[in-house]
């Protein structure tokens, strides 16, 4: 026997025990040395009933050729997982939620070698999840139709099934076949939790524009400080609009909203009446209407009062309503008609509008906003129940649950 024959054999051997040891599919994962620390089980935090998670334990399945093993970093507590946490709107309980999840790759399947922009994927690149058009798959990031997430399944809102490791408030997540997927390893961990809200947000601006009214030099009012309205603000100032001003009943929020580039606040507690609250809004802007608006807020009576914030000939952009908030009351003959306002709406986001997301954000950071302070509290897995009431109580921005 020679020694290219024994060089042959230990490399047989050695090529089974890797296959062994992190339990790829005939040989088809492609993984690194830190496979071998992958655990046999992930821990999820399921939703078992309303206003309650259980930490559970289900076994890590073997990966099929299109599949991505993902070792979760951290998962931001999103408006929708709150609605499914005191309501299930959506009737998933019992589920594992969190889509607005980021994480390390940490085993592949063979078939597996670029992201849905064509860019390479490898173990150890930092991702971040978007859409499953299981039933288009014709849908490409290019594609210029225009189709938002509404047609497509989330991760972090799918029914349970045998696998569980669904949503992102878990140790690891199982990235079908048929996902779509995006290496973000040049952004920090907090920039990749805020990839989801913030795509949300570009959507809304995207559709803004469409009206023809939106520019740089225009007067621009968001209503609604939360999470949602101070990112809104962001990506405006990050486009040029200077002219920004903010409305909420929350100093706190007012004060960030001017660090991340409102020009001007407005307290609706401090007036008496909408009309009150317009004429503020207008001195606001050194005794104008605003050019254009966005409604940042799930409310009614806000959707209603904002048509006094706009001038004539202005537009609107709604996008506080992800579920049914419930009527607004608004004349449409004053609203509307005889300002000639022009109207959008906003729902979540489309493929193209995560990529342009990833440059918003290092963007964001070269003008020097402080984005990343939209997050204020962090959780680990074990602790969701009172991240979510932290979130429900309105005590911070952001809430995001961060693995150690």
């Amino acid at each position: 026997m020679t020694n290219i024959d024994i060089e042959q054999i230990v490399k047989q051997v050695l090529e089974g025990m890797a296959t062994e040891s992190t339990g790829c599919k005939n040989g088809a994962c492609k993984c690194n040395e830190s496979a071998n620390s992958i655990p046999k089980t992930s821990r999820v935090a399921m939703l078992t009933e309303l206003e309650h998670y259980e930490i559970k334990e289900y076994p890590i399945p073997e990966l099929g050729d299109d599949d991505i093993l993902v070792k979760v970093e951290g998962c931001g507590i999103c408006g929708t997982d709150a609605h499914e946490f005191k309501r299930d709107p959506f009737g998933l309980i019992p589920v594992v939620l969190g889509h607005e999840g980021t994480g390390e790759i940490v085993k592949m399947g063979k078939n597996v070698t670029k992201d849905s922009a064509g860019k390479p994927l490898n173990v150890g690149d930092k991702v971040v999840s978007c859409m499953i058009f299981k039933d288009n798959p014709e849908i490409t990031m290019f594609d210029l139709n225009k189709q938002n997430v509404g047609g497509a399944d989330v991760y972090g809102l799918l029914p349970d099934d045998d696998v569980h490791l669904n949503g992102w408030f878990a140790d690891y997540i199982v990235i079908r076949g048929g996902s779509t997927i995006f290496n973000v390893s040049d952004l920090d961990l907090y920039s990749r939790i805020l990839i989801e809200p913030c795509a949300v947000l570009i959507h809304a601006v995207e559709r803004a524009k469409t009206t023809g009214i939106l520019r740089f030099n225009s007067r621009v009012v968001v209503q609604g400080c939360g999470p949602i309205g101070l990112i809104c603000i962001a990506v405006l100032r990050t486009m040029g609009i200077e002219n920004i001003v903010a409305v909420d009943g929350e100093e706190k929020r007012l004060e960030f909203a001017k660090e991340l580039g409102a020009g001007n606040v407005v307290n609706f507690k401090d007036y008496k009446g909408n009309e009150a609250l317009s004429e503020g809004v207008k001195e606001a802007f050194g005794g104008y209407l605003s050019d254009f608006a966005f409604q940042c807020t799930g409310s009614p009576i806000a959707h209603a009062n904002i048509y006094k914030f706009i001038r004539n000939g202005g537009g609107l952009c709604e996008l506080g309503f992800f579920i049914n908030g419930g009527d607004a009351t608004i004349n449409p003959h004053f609203d509307i008609c005889s300002k000639e306002i022009t109207v959008v709406g906003s729902w979540v986001y489309t493929l193209r509008d995560y990529a342009t997301t990833f440059d918003f954000l290092k963007r964001a950071k070269g003008i020097g906003l402080p984005i990343e302070k939209l997050i204020t509290h962090t959780y680990s897995l074990d602790k969701i129940n009172e991240g979510h009431e932290t979130n429900l109580a309105m005590k911070g921005l952001k809430i995001a649950i961060i693995n150690q």
